[in-house]
């Protein structure tokens, strides 16, 4: 006969003051509670504060005219438009620099970061130099050097600076050749599209070809050759045109083609070299973290240094790298704001300064501006975490 001792089998009794999962609850329970005291508690303040200065709230002052006229305008925006419009303008500067700022600092990042392991002692020494003067000098501090020490010593309109393919640099910017092509133009857009389409489907049946049989195709000249192909027919049959419009001085100003305000080129200039610098040495450390032994084996196959380089060691840096590089677009976005300091009408220059001022509506000028900054993260996050996903490495 088995006696089983019920007594010591049984769990410990512990009181209900000191179970875990019932002081988690009560936990999250006080703090909820506290939070959302503390939002009704600002929320009614503030409430109570602007109807004691005789201020409504609402946005409908968004449709109202704004009354004052932006400088640098992707937009049509005049002193007419509404307020929505100055916050489209404000969007669409804040992208332009951003996106064109992604642009080069990645492509400046990527090349110092290569160069800091070059065996060549000069190349690496003047990448170290870079990255290392660059990254310790305040974003703000480089914005000015910019605007005030290079663009502003540029000369007068009359003894501007000649740069190749027409273009022009004095103390009003940089002027470049507008593109002006015809309506035939329409199928020429098409034809690149087709393209790329065609690339890409080229560049997927080469990579399956070569893990499937070991030979390699010559992607990029037969991907040069369907663009000319495709692009250059279509365009001859077409008779489409594509004329560029030259800037030419006019008495004491340019006319024709696009000027870039010495405002945009210091922003953009600022932005890229002081990015790049956190992105070089991201692109290094992503590089060091391959193991040896994965260039020793491309060595023992035979691989030159490009394709060692090309093919086994940035693909497998890239699951290192797109982690912090996300945090670098994210911060390079949110940095372009400092662009109002050198009187770039970004976003928050534009609606988060000057349109609150005119239409002495803080709250719902702060918030828009903020929620603006919030989906610009959250939609790069979500682009940089889906191609980090297609490049990690899928475990059985």
């Amino acid at each position: 006969m088995t006696i089983m001792n019920t007594r010591q089998d049984a769990a410990p009794q512990v009181s209900f003051i000191n179970d875990p999962v019932i002081r988690g609850i009560i936990y999250q329970v006080v703090a909820a509670v506290v939070l959302v005291v503390f939002f009704v508690w600002i929320i009614n303040n503030t409430a109570t504060n602007l109807a004691a200065q005789n201020k409504s709230t609402g946005f409908e002052f968004l449709w109202a005219p704004s009354g004052f006229d932006i400088s640098f305008k992707v937009l049509e925006y005049s002193r007419s438009s509404s307020y929505f419009q100055t916050l489209l303008v404000g969007i669409t500067n804040t992208l332009l620099v951003a996106f064109l700022g992604i642009i080069f600092a990645t492509i400046l990042g990527f090349t110092i970061g290569v160069a800091r392991l070059s065996s060549n002692f000069i190349i690496s020494s003047l990448a170290t130099v870079y990255v290392e003067t660059i990254r310790n000098i305040p974003l703000l501090l480089q914005l000015f050097f910019w605007y005030f020490a290079v663009l502003a010593s540029m000369p007068a309109v009359r003894n501007s600076y000649e740069l190749p393919l027409g273009s022009f640099i004095n103390k009003r910017g940089i002027y470049i050749p507008r593109p002006t092509p015809d309506e035939q133009f329409a199928f020429v857009w098409i034809a690149i599209a087709i393209a790329i389409v065609a690339i890409l489907a080229l560049r997927f049946w080469a990579m399956r070809r070569l893990e499937a049989t070991g030979k390699r195709f010559p992607v990029f000249f037969s991907s040069l050759g369907l663009l000319l192909v495709i692009v250059g027919g279509i365009w001859f049959f077409s008779g489409a045109d594509l004329a560029f419009e030259v800037p030419t001085l006019q008495g004491l100003n340019f006319r024709g083609g696009v000027q870039l305000p010495p405002e945009l080129v210091a922003l953009l200039f600022g932005l890229s070299i002081y990015t790049a610098s956190f992105i070089a040495e991201i692109v290094r450390a992503g590089i060091q973290a391959v193991s040896r032994g994965q260039t020793e084996a491309a060595d023992s196959l035979g691989l030159r240094e490009n394709d060692r380089l090309r093919l086994v060691i940035v693909p497998q840096a890239m699951r290192v790298i797109i982690p912090p590089l996300t945090s670098q677009y994210l911060n390079l976005t949110k940095n372009s704001s400092l662009g109002a300091a050198i009187g770039y009408p970004e976003l928050f220059n534009v609606f988060g300064s000057t349109a609150l001022n005119q239409s002495s509506r803080a709250i719902e000028c702060i918030s828009i501006t903020m929620l603006v900054y919030l989906t610009f993260s959250l939609i790069t996050s979500a682009i940089m975490n889906w191609y980090n996903a297609r490049v990690s490495l899928v475990e059985r």
